[in-house]
């Protein structure tokens, strides 16, 4: 994929800017296959008969799952040029998740920092992902980097720099 017209830049966001993405239903499917991928086959998880026997009374989805589904959700909630992930603190469980929960994910901008005259930044997230009900099942902060439009420094062109560059 890539970024297109409709991604936002550094630039058009705004602290108290807020969105919430689409919902994603939860499903078996999905616990039992990143118990595979992940190798976290906790009973919990996969074993319907032992989740009978805890508070929850019926198998639970991986916290981590719900992270991760959380990422791709909230890749629209902003749809801005984000170019990386720099960290995630502050991050709370919750709630369970439940197989047939339905899931998503509200953002606001708490803070914004502008770097590399403008091409570039760090915004800040409040992150909450809710269920079906409104309830948070997850919360936290998310740092990332976004593409910023940038000014040039007088005498610099698009070229890329010689030499080895790095990412930042």
């Amino acid at each position: 994929m890539s970024f297109t017209s409709q991604h936002l830049y550094l630039d058009d966001l705004a602290v108290g800017q807020q969105w919430e993405s689409q919902g994603r239903t939860i499903t078996e499917s999905d616990i039992v296959h990143f118990a595979g991928l992940s190798g976290d086959y906790n009973p919990i998880h996969v074993d319907h008969e032992f989740a009978r026997t805890t508070t929850f009374k019926r198998p639970i989805a991986h916290g981590l799952l719900v992270l991760a589904i959380s990422s791709g959700l909230g890749l629209n909630a902003p749809l801005a040029r984000i170019l990386a992930v720099l960290e995630f603190t502050e991050w709370h469980f919750r709630a369970p998740v439940y197989i047939g929960d339905t899931i998503r994910v509200q953002s606001e901008v708490v803070d914004k920092e502008v770097r590399g005259r403008g091409r570039l930044g760090v915004v800040t997230l409040k992150r909450l992902i809710v269920n079906q009900e409104g309830k948070v099942v997850q919360e936290g902060v998310f740092r990332v980097v976004v593409e910023g439009r940038g000014k040039k420094a007088a005498g610099e062109t698009d070229a890329p720099p010689a030499g080895n560059g790095t990412a930042l």
